[in-house]
């Protein structure tokens, strides 16, 4: 029984139940103390609420048809003009994630896109590459868009509205650097062929009372945390406005899939294991890595190095143990390379996994080559434009 329950996990489902085992078994064995455990699970109480809440909010804002109905007119908007729709696509992939979680730009946006590529018979890749390649560098405005920011903001001491203010000059500089790698390697003519696109036949709206609904959820929450209220208070708020308005009008689509127990099982196990790690024998081994002269751009090519080798949030938790709180400027330059660098490998961020998810059940074609070495590039001029904007608009 409990092997074919196993079995009908997937290979990353079972990495991540393995993960929190390996972390909760670190417990009694005595590698990790009760007190530092339990104090390790406090530290993500309030982050596990913010994530369960923005995924069901994404989720139910996608199945209230906002985000394709926007990405229709967007490419109405665009009438046709590759210009017009690269720049429309890369500020609502920006968008989307700074407000709503890259996870959220990976997972729910990639789809609404790829399914709008056949109907205005537009190149399905350079959209693809546009929400991936977004997801990950447009965020780090706000510590809503990355799991990584959330993980580092009691330690970092800015409140939502501070950290904005600290990291509007490096999220504008990652953008910039993106685009102009989307551009000449995807969005270009010579790759994608097509002189013009046919804009699509917008669809009437289903529910236009859950429409507005979502719609307005989104709104409370983007406001909330403008008047400054906890991430976790603000999703939740919103999350819950949102899910009424579905169980008074499609209460059939409130189900437990809509629950991201992977992320939340994920998470917990990282905040388990890293701790033991860090306590035996990991800790030393990122002092020496980052050095001690305090370097920011060797800091932030570490956390980019780390995050493509083994993923971008235990590489960024492993490498702000060893960090001083005092050292918000050194804290800041990891979060640009656990961001903004995480590009090349396909298990670099949660995000990118989803995506090729994604992209492969809409069967479209990702050539590995191509994906690395873009990459690769676009994570060397990013990750150093991004540190050179954090370093000289402080």
């Amino acid at each position: 029984m409990i092997g074919r329950v196993w079995r009908r996990f997937g290979a990353l489902d079972r990495i991540r139940i393995g993960l929190l085992v390996l972390g909760i078994g670190f417990v009694p064995t005595g590698l990790l103390p009760w007190d530092a455990a339990l104090e390790s699970l406090d530290e993500i109480g309030p982050l596990l609420v913010f994530l369960v809440a923005i995924i069901v909010l994404a989720e139910l804002t996608k199945e209230a048809q906002v985000f394709d109905t926007i990405a229709a007119r967007m490419a109405v908007l665009g009438r046709g003009n590759y210009v017009a729709l690269f720049f429309l696509c890369t500020a609502f992939a920006s968008f989307i994630t700074i407000f709503l979680n890259l996870d959220t730009t990976a997972v729910l946006l990639t789809p609404v896109m790829l399914a709008l590529a056949p109907k205005a018979r537009i190149a399905a890749l350079p959209l693809a590459m546009t929400t991936i390649w977004l997801a990950n560098t447009a965020s780090l405005l706000l510590p809503v868009s990355n799991l990584t920011n959330l993980l580092g903001m009691n330690k970092i001491g800015l409140d939502a509205q501070e950290f904005a203010a600290r990291m509007w000059a490096p999220q504008l500089a990652s953008i910039a650097m993106t685009m102009v790698f989307l551009w000449v390697f995807y969005w270009r003519r010579g790759e994608r062929r097509d002189l013009r696109y046919t804009p699509p036949v917008v669809e009437p709206v289903t529910d236009r009372v859950l429409f507005t609904a979502a719609s307005a959820g989104c709104l409370l929450f983007i406001a909330l945390l403008l008047l400054k209220a906890h991430v976790a208070v603000a999703a939740t708020a919103a999350a819950a406005i949102v899910a009424g308005a579905f169980l008074v009008r499609a209460r059939e689509r409130l189900t437990w899939r809509l629950i991201p127990w992977q992320l939340v099982i994920f998470v917990t196990g990282l905040f388990l294991v890293v701790p033991t790690l860090s306590r035996h024998g990991l800790s030393d081994l990122m002092t020496w890595m980052i050095g001690a002269e305090g370097d920011p751009y060797r800091t932030a090519a570490v956390g980019a190095g780390l995050s493509n080798l083994i993923n971008n949030l235990p590489a960024y938790k492993a490498v702000e143990t060893v960090i001083p709180a005092v050292d918000q400027d050194h804290l800041l330059a990891l979060l640009a390379g656990t961001n903004v660098g995480p590009v090349i490998t396909p298990w670099a961020s949660l995000a990118t996994l989803l995506w090729f998810e994604s992209c492969r059940r809409h069967d479209v074609k990702v050539p590995m080559r191509r994906f690395l070495l873009t990459g690769a590039g676009l994570a060397v001029a990013g990750v150093l434009v991004t540190v050179w904007a954090l370093v000289e608009f402080r």
